[in-house]
């Protein structure tokens, strides 16, 4: 993957990666110049047909996990090379799956086969992400951090990036929450987020992920609140089957939940998920990749618990 720093390097990239007529993927309040050969502004958005017609050689993908995401299904669809330019911490950026949103954020579908070939990282555009967006999408980094290290697909290369990573987030998200624009605050834990997204990239999710996309996809909810709220279950869990691994990321993060309530709820109830739904969506999360790749996989049944911890 080609990383680089400055906007001012997004032109140069997309020469690099071959790319000369690209569709900008970007909600209208980004005021990014390219030479474009179109702009598709519905983000989130399902009509990826309609968007396809739209492309030229290559897809830029300016925004967080939404954008991102829609600029990878056109990608896969299209068969053109993707470009990131990411303005939250979410790392979408660093892989070849998705998942499809209609513009009220209700999940209408996923799959895989983008080609991310480049991302392109600015602290500029980060500095006036809300609060709770910052929170919940640098929760989603950590969550990225912890889960390679005991996913299935772990291995050393991903490992190092997910302890630097969750080094760089647990010790400048709270600074960045007391001084939302100091730069040197956001660009650290940019980087954190950058090598969180290696490390997802280099590994893969696991059971904490795959409880928060099946809230999340059902409710509409914002995918890195959820993930704060259920880490540390996923954490507990597993503990009893990867302890060293758990232990290496907790030595580093010894409480995930004082970081997650930095960005305000911190349980399923306060995002109006209702408890009768709950054993759905543990069946949901139980049929769920990301499970499925944890060291062992949980039941509904256990689900049920953990998410009933957290409710």
């Amino acid at each position: 993957m080609i990383v680089r720093w400055g906007l001012d390097e997004l032109q140069p990239v997309l020469e690099e990666v071959g790319v000369r007529r690209p569709l900008l993927v970007a909600s209208p309040r980004w005021n990014v110049r390219i030479d474009a050969i179109g702009r598709w502004s519905e983000v989130p958005s399902h009509r990826i047909d309609d968007a396809v017609a739209e492309v030229g050689d290559g897809v830029v993908a300016v925004g967080g996990g939404s954008a991102i995401d829609l600029g990878k299904a056109i990608s896969a669809a299209s068969e053109t090379p993707l470009v990131s330019v990411p303005t939250t911490y979410a790392g979408a950026e660093w892989t070849t799956y998705y998942g499809v949103r209609d513009p009220e954020r209700k999940m209408r579908g996923g799959g895989g086969g983008a080609r991310p070939e480049a991302i392109v990282y600015d602290v500029e555009l980060t500095l006036d992400l809300p609060r709770e967006t910052t929170v919940g999408t640098a929760m989603n980094a950590l969550a990225h951090c912890a889960e390679a290290l005991y996913v299935r697909g772990r291995n050393d290369d991903a490992d190092a990036h997910a302890l630097e990573g969750a080094q760089l987030i647990a010790e400048w998200l709270p600074r960045v929450v007391e001084a939302p624009h100091d730069r040197e605050a956001r660009t650290q834990l940019l980087r954190g987020a950058c090598h969180a997204g290696a490390a997802l990239g280099g590994s893969g999710l696991a059971l904490g992920h795959a409880m928060a996309q099946a809230i999340g996809g059902r409710y509409g909810l914002p995918h890195g609140t959820l993930n704060g709220i259920c880490l540390p279950a996923a954490l507990r869990w597993n503990a009893q089957w990867a302890p060293d691994a758990v232990q290496r990321f907790s030595a580093i993060v010894p409480d995930v939940e004082r970081l997650a309530a930095l960005g305000g709820p911190t349980r399923l109830h306060e995002l109006g998920v209702p408890r009768e739904d709950l054993p759905e969506l543990a069946d949901a999360a139980a049929g769920r990749n990301g499970n499925q790749a944890n060291p062992r996989p949980a039941t509904p049944a256990e689900i049920l618990e953990l998410l009933a911890s957290v409710y």
